[in-house]
């Protein structure tokens, strides 16, 4: 057991590197295609982009994958029983966000050039829980070795698109050019399912009975689901209100909106990337974390292992390059986007950071012991102090760095909360 976790782990971790690395020169390219209006207005729309997907997706990579470790069902059988479901709220939630884009452009976010790239989100809903259910059947079976490769293969799609794809539409626009490259979301993501239906088992018998849907696989699955998406959901929730509660503040007391979409998105397109660049292994380790803890829930002594050493390396890590990042953070901001705009968040925020990396563990380690609404609950009160903090801090005339304080105490209490619970139960 211990050299399929490990296995798995290096697998995701090389996969992940590779993609990371391609995510890298994709991100170069599109500062420097898409321009400063451009990248402004992706900032500002991501936030959108992520809770809907987040919404479409319902928590169902992470319930397929922990209900796949258990053993206890085909994967036929999961496939057509969550598949359709899926797929009805998909469409439920497309005509909800075509009657209200003209609302969340015009009203909320202050930015009538986001209508169409909130449109274009769309198209992508689809894809991405299909693509979000093949991936959690994989991740069930410990078998890390398609998400690696479509997750290669999805950003060379990406990257094709940005190069031969986006100057054409930019000869349009800022807007068709920013709208296309979030479709380019939709063709990735089929190419994904694409290359996963190659590692499909061979010689599948399917019956006419394996088809139907079973209503005890649907509960079965959506009883991990709900509060696994509820808790992202609300992560998600607190990012999308983010941009928009901030800038309505800092309207009020006088900044321009052209200076808040600017930092801004220096902030969401510059500075946190940056920090967040290691998180190739950590998420390769705690993918793996989730299934491996689902199997040996009742083993204590082994998940309390498991979880020391996950956030150990995790810690190690993110403390190793958040000090590179702290004294050399200027040279990455050069050599990655061509700017050095951000230098000074960059620094405030590396010395807290490392802690953002012990986040990741304690949430899967819940996850796997089916505590998920423990990680809800703490990730909702972390939200309401985060923008009730930035809405104060920022009412002080520091611009940006309301944000960025109320960023470092949303981890602080995130950790402290999911710590807690974990000590409860005596995994701690």
């Amino acid at each position: 057991m211990k050299n399929v976790f490990i296995k798995s782990t290096l697998i995701l971790m090389i996969g992940s590197l590779f993609t990371k690395l391609l995510g890298f020169i994709i991100r170069i390219i599109f500062t420097r295609v898409i321009g400063e209006d451009g990248i402004n207005l992706y900032s500002i729309i991501m936030p959108t982009y992520s809770l809907l997907i987040a919404i479409t997706q319902l928590g169902l990579p992470y319930a397929v994958s922990s209900v796949m470790a258990r053993g206890c069902h085909r994967g036929i059988n999961i496939f057509a029983s969550i598949v359709p479901v899926a797929l009805i709220f998909n469409i439920i939630t497309i005509a909800i966000v075509l009657l209200c884009a003209p609302i969340l452009a015009n009203d909320l976010l202050k930015n009538p050039d986001a209508y169409y790239p909130i449109i274009s989100i769309c198209f992508v809903m689809p894809f991405t829980t299909i693509s979000g259910i093949i991936k959690g059947y994989y991740f069930g079976k410990q078998n890390m070795l398609p998400n690696a490769i479509s997750n290669v293969f999805e950003q060379l799609t990406r990257l094709f698109v940005l190069v031969f794809i986006i100057p054409i539409l930019l000869r349009h626009s800022v807007i068709f050019a920013v709208s296309g490259y979030i479709v380019t979301s939709a063709v990735s993501e089929l190419v994904q399912i694409i290359i996963y239906l190659f590692f499909a088992p061979k010689n599948l018998s399917i019956k006419l009975s394996d088809l139907k849907i079973k209503i005890s696989t649907v509960k079965e699955v959506f009883s991990i689901s709900i509060p696994t998406v509820s808790s992202r959901l609300i992560g998600n929730i607190c990012y999308f209100f983010e941009p928009i509660i901030l800038t309505n503040v800092l309207l009020f007391i006088g900044y321009s909106n052209k200076f808040i979409l600017s930092e801004y998105g220096i902030y969401n397109a510059y500075v946190i990337p940056i920090l967040t660049m290691p998180s190739f292994f950590t998420m390769a380790l705690n993918t793996t974390l989730i299934p491996e803890v689902s199997k040996h829930y009742r083993d204590h002594s082994f998940v309390r292992k498991r979880l020391f050493q996950s956030l150990g390396i995790s810690f190690l890590i993110g403390t190793i390059f958040c000090i590179f990042v702290y004294f050399e953070g200027s040279t990455l901001l050069k050599v990655i986007y061509n700017t050095s705009d951000g230098v000074e968040y960059l620094k405030v925020l590396a010395i807290f950071f490392p802690l953002f990396y012990l986040e990741g563990p304690l949430i899967s380690v819940l996850q796997g012991l089916n505590q998920a609404k423990a990680a809800m609950k703490s990730t909702f009160i972390g939200c309401i102090v985060k923008l009730l903090s930035m809405s104060i801090i920022s009412l002080f005339n520091v611009g940006i760095y309301g944000l960025i304080i109320s960023e470092i105490i949303d981890i602080i209490i995130i950790i402290i909360l999911n710590s807690l619970h974990l000590k409860r139960l005596k995994y701690i």
